[in-house]
């Protein structure tokens, strides 16, 4: 069928900011959708209230909105806009319930405007519970007993009939989002309670619990006319019960018999049809290890996480065939894009194995809950393709950046086989680890698989790896032995381990013995047929299928990327990785990138001239750098991931583009960067270098606490804390110490001033500042969590001189070629410098987006020479834009059972949002409502306040109280708040008689909690009271600058006409 000649402009809604359970492979969907639209001419006007990301670029739609994703912003849009289609399937469970919603109430019939992609009526069958439940019925196809409830009286009634465990799951939710497995009727209130809060329509699925079937999903694609095709199925290596979302996935299924293969892939089949699904859409199985007994888990009617992980498997690519079927293209005629003689109708085929493994944040949040369940809590995850799942799981490990290059992690090698056994009943992140461990103290297969219920098979290629450790101990390394080892990926400094010879020795002995690397494409095929766009892996012990083109005259450039998305390190690394590639193919090079996370725009098949999908790592960039001979390489753009691979390219003789290593590490070098301060004649809060706790004891003696603890070479504030007493110090350096640290840690006297930030782009001579952003927050609280500011309201413009000033010598004197990000703190109008990070940043996509300079093509471009002056842009800080635009943290802290929430020098945010208005007023209610702040409901609040807070508590209280606000406030704030003229009931103490702080959270009637903690304190009421607020869904600030910028636009209560602003018309 032709194109639908009635749709000419679509308006793609996007799924907002990066939460646990909603990453980027929504950002990386919608972004190969919108393209997928404007090469059929289409209009396309985009929603996403994420400024992180490449799908918030101009360059992506025709009109960009950085708007707050909620009903009425987007009718306002439609009315502006007037688009004749939505495209809903695209954006996650954000964008569907918005779509919903807008269908429900008939406005989009009243506004003549249609959903394409997949008719409301269909999403209603899947998402709906009782709908979902009563439609598998109708076609005969299994589902686990359950049961629809809008009360919890009625799940516990449900339970007691067919007994315990029980799942719950709500309704319109994502990422597991309130649901779980209730073993008791405690748990059970608990959780189907919170499940009906987080529900869109206030219902739960409360059904019997197939924990332990093997869990099975297959990613299904139909058209308009019937037509079906599998993509790709999947299995998960835990069973039933861990969220798809945090377990190991292998693609394709290992372990299914082809009988039980194609029974789930006709069911797949015939689920699809019956829905009238148009597009992508992924099916979950439960499948009985030991029978054919099968049950459908649910079904996802759009494009969903495991749509990516599948795109990036098989190479089809799902989001773009979607766009294009909801145009009314049938599979039979969209060409495959990858080999251009196929169309989408043919099925991947595939001829390796893929592992995807789940980045979990326990590194951020130590105290939280390690348990796996059926709540999702990954921020991100790794890809690995290899001809052997052994390999493949080897390299996903090592994708991961955690120090752990093997099964082998030494960590519980001092316990019992008995307590090991007993240890794996806990299902958690470690628990392959710790299979391992009991496989080397001899448990029987059979033992492992009795209490985990994981498969045979994989017990099985564990015990494979285990073997080769110990023959790798054991005996001397020959070349037949090696190239076993590497043909299951273990790398050579890990050999170099076992067998007591340098890492040198044994790449020696494996270049000598013709052991080396091949690559592989990924070509949707099988090789039935030569694909045109290069996408390679790597194996050991086969032909290799990549050359580098000889014949092309062009420069050969290799970007390396950010790997998996985890707190600190974010989609924004991914942005800058694509624009830098798309600068450099500009320019006329060719471009080369390698990275390993599957939900993002750099992996997609066409973004760069030849895509490795490898773990960021020295040796497996070396075996890329040896067949493509590149003539250089950028790391500026990449994270602390690729800084990290700038000493190892230039041992391998790769130059590094812009920025010289050398100057890289005087940054971060203490001594050298004081040198260089005081040449410049720049002062800095006073600090140290220390290795151990006794050294940092004595600098901090010498300082004066506060001081503030950090090792060098992190992101994120990895391992950064204040201490303000000599235990904390203690604490935090054995925190520091359990990774063996290269480099000396970091003791700085600690300023509270306010925070300010700068991006700028030196071309080694002159330095461009699209704007200087300030942090509301003052200094203390990461700069990715606090609220930043463009352009900076409360500066002088003596200050912002100063800042400009310093700016242009720093960057001077660190030769800086590319970008530079410096965070300044001022101090009673003193400007002192705390961290220079000579490499793009975390708010590079933001200010790049609200200036109109598109500062990473700037970048890229001076890298290869080029001068700011000559590119048409005047040194010097930048004139302001006509927009004052707000970043605002956004936190997946429910989603992280036990994790602490008060914000510190760490950071903790997983994504952001942005507010953009003409006044600062309407640019912050618009911030706070894109992140999820909606008051006020109740008009009740809870103060606790540390005794150094009290008197600036004192103005916040009166301004709520000026609201209308009830303050509840324990014993000791209620009598200071009430000496200073403000009415305040006073409450007991958790462990004092009710009715406490706790009986009223619980009570469900507080919209806001204000704790603020002493820094360094560690009590136990504050953390209850700040984790049952989130867990109860009250928003909870712990700093008196975020209630104070919350106070603002509360007030702010002028009835105005919301303004909308398309990003793509800001021009620098």
């Amino acid at each position: 069928m032709p194109k639908i000649e009635a749709i000419k402009k679509v308006l793609v809604i996007g799924s907002g900011p990066i939460v646990i359970g909603q990453a980027a492979e929504f950002d990386y969907a919608g972004t190969q959708a919108c393209r997928s639209l404007k090469e059929e001419g289409m209009e396309v006007v985009l929603i996403n209230s994420n400024p992180a990301t490449i799908m918030t670029d101009k360059a992506i739609a025709d009109c960009v909105y950085i708007e707050p994703l909620t009903v009425e912003i987007v009718q306002k849009l439609i009315k502006k806009e007037k688009p004749d289609s939505i495209l809903p399937t695209l954006g996650g469970q954000a964008a569907l319930n918005i779509a919903m919603e807008l269908e429900e109430s008939g406005f989009l019939k009243q506004e003549n405007v249609r959903l394409i992609g997949t008719t409301a009526k269909t999403i209603r069958k899947a998402e709906d519970r009782l709908e979902f439940k009563e439609t598998m019925e109708k076609i005969q196809e299994p589902v686990a007993a359950s049961i629809v409830v809008d009360k919890t009286e009625d799940a516990i009634a449900f339970a007691n009939e067919i007994g315990y465990p029980v799942v719950i799951r709500p309704a319109y939710t994502l990422g597991g989002s309130g649901g779980g497995i209730a073993d008791n009727e405690e748990e059970l209130r608990d959780i189907c309670a919170n499940g009906l809060r987080l529900s869109r329509v206030g219902q739960c699925l409360i059904e019997r619990c197939i924990a332990g079937w093997k869990e099975i999903e297959y990613e299904v694609m139909r058209d308009s006319v019937g037509n079906c095709i599998t993509v790709c199925n999947m299995e998960n290596i835990d069973p039933v019960g861990v969220h798809t979302g945090d377990s190991i996935v292998v693609a394709p299924s290992q372990t299914l018999g082809d009988k039980e293969y194609q029974m789930l892939r006709s069911s797949a089949l015939n689920i699809i049809t019956e829905l009238g699904i148009t597009g992508g859409c992924n099916v979950q199985f439960a499948l009985h290890p030991k029978s054919f007994e099968y049950c459908v888990i649910e079904v996802n009617p759009r494009v969903s996480r495991s749509s990516a992980l599948a795109s990036k498997a098989t190479g089809y690519p799902i989001a773009k065939v979607a766009a294009k079927i909801a145009l009314g293209y049938t599979l039979d005629e969209i060409p495959n894009a990858i080999t251009q003689k196929t169309y989408a109708g043919f099925e991947p085929a595939l001829d390796y194995c893929v592992v995807k493994i789940p980045r979990l944040p326990f590194d951020k949040f130590l105290q939280a809950k390690r348990t796996l369940t059926t709540q999702m809590k990954a921020t991100g995850e790794v890809m690995s393709i290899c001809d052997n799942f052994e390999g493949a799981l080897m390299k996903a490990l090592r994708s991961l950046e955690q120090h752990i290059d093997s099964l082998d992690i030494g960590r519980y090698s001092e316990r019992s086989k008995e307590e090991l056994l007993e240890r794996i009943h806990a299902v958690d992140d470690r628990r392959i680890f710790i299979i391992a461990e009991l496989l080397r103290k001899g448990a029987t297969y059979d033992e492992i698989h009795a209490i985990t219920k994981i498969d045979y098979w994989f017990i099985d290629k564990i015990s494979r790896l285990v073997e080769m450790e110990t023959i790798l101990k054991s005996r001397k390394l020959t070349p037949d032995i090696l190239a076993e080892a590497k043909r299951m990926e273990f790398p050579d400094h890990v050999i170099a381990g076992y067998a007591h010879m340098t890492e040198k020795q044994v790449r020696q002995m494996r270049l000598q013995s013709g052991i080396t690397a091949v690559f592989k494409m990924v070509d949707t095929c099988a090789a039935e047929f030569a694909a045109s766009t290069p996408y390679y892996y790597s194996v050991f012990g086969s032909q290799t299928e990549a050359e580098a083109d000889k014949k092309s005259a062009k420069k050969r450039i290799l970007v390396l990327g950010s790997g998996p998305i985890r707190i600190g390190q974010g989609i924004e690394f991914d942005f800058c990785s694509v624009h830098c590639v798309w600068s450099l193919a500009g320019s006329g090079y060719e471009t080369i990138i390698v990275n390993n996370n599957p939900e993002t725009v750099s992996t997609d098949f066409d973004v760069a001239d030849k895509l490795y999908f490898e773990p960021l790592t020295p040796e497996d960039v070396q075996n890329i750098v040896d067949i493509e001979k590149p003539d250089g390489a950028v790391v500026q753009f990449g994270g602390q991931t690729a800084i990290k691979l700038t000493e190892a390219l230039l041992k391998m003789g790769v130059p590094i583009l812009g920025t010289s290593a050398e100057d890289v590490d005087a940054a971060e070098d203490r001594e050298l960067f004081d040198e260089i301060l005081g040449k410049c004649g720049i002062p800095r809060p006073a600090g140290k270098t220390v290795f151990t706790t006794e050294e940092a004891l004595a600098a901090a003696g010498e300082l004066g606490y506060p001081v503030l603890v950090r090792p060098s070479y992190v992101l994120g504030g990895q391992g950064m804390q204040i201490a303000i007493n000599e235990d904390d110090i203690r604490e935090f350096m054995s925190v520091i110490n359990r990774h063996v640290q290269e480099h000396p840690i970091l003791v700085d006297k600690y300023l509270m001033g306010k925070e300010v930030e700068v991006d700028a782009v030196c071309d080694g001579e002159d330095i461009l500042i699209p704007g200087i952003m300030e942090h509301v927050e003052r200094a203390g609280i990461h700069s990715g969590d606090s609220i930043s500011v463009y352009p900076a309201m409360s500066i002088s413009s003596h200050v912002q001189e100063i800042l400009v000033d310093y700016t242009k010598k720093l960057a001077q004197s660190l030769h800086v070629v590319g970008l530079i990000n410096i965070q300044f703190i001022v101090y009673d109008e003193e400007v002192y410098v705390i961290e220079v990070n000579p490499r793009s940043s975390r708010t590079v996509p933001y200010i790049s987006k609200v200036t109109g300079i598109p500062v990473v093509q700037l970048a890229s471009r001076v890298i290869l020479g080029e001068k700011i002056r000559d590119m048409g842009y005047e040194p010097g800080l930048a004139p302001k834009a006509d927009y004052i635009a707000i970043k605002m943290p956004v936190f997946s802290f429910e989603k992280l059972r036990g994790a602490e929430i008060s914000l510190g020098p760490e950071m903790k945010s997983t994504g952001e949002c942005l507010g953009i208005a003409k006044s600062f007023e309407e640019a912050l209610h618009k911030a706070f409502i894109g992140a999820g702040i909606q008051l006020p409901k109740h008009k009740k609040m809870i103060l606790t306040v540390n005794d150094s807070a009290k008197e600036e508590a004192v103005s916040v209280a009166k301004r709520f109280q000026n609201l209308g606000y009830v303050i509840y406030a324990t014993r000791g704030t209620a009598r200071f708040l009430g000496k200073h003229g403000v009415d305040v009931i006073g409450i007991n103490k958790i462990e004092q008689s009710a009715p406490t702080l706790m009986d009223l959270l619980l009570g469900h009637e507080i919209d806001l909690v204000i704790d603020i903690p002493k820094q360094g304190e560690h009590s136990h009421d504050g953390f209850l009271i700040r984790r049952t607020s989130i867990e109860t869904g009250v928003t909870c600030l712990t700093s008196l600058d975020t209630a104070n910028a919350l106070l603002t636009a509360l007030e702010d209560t002028r009835e105005r006409e919301v303004s909308l602003i398309n990003i793509a018309d800001i021009s620098s």
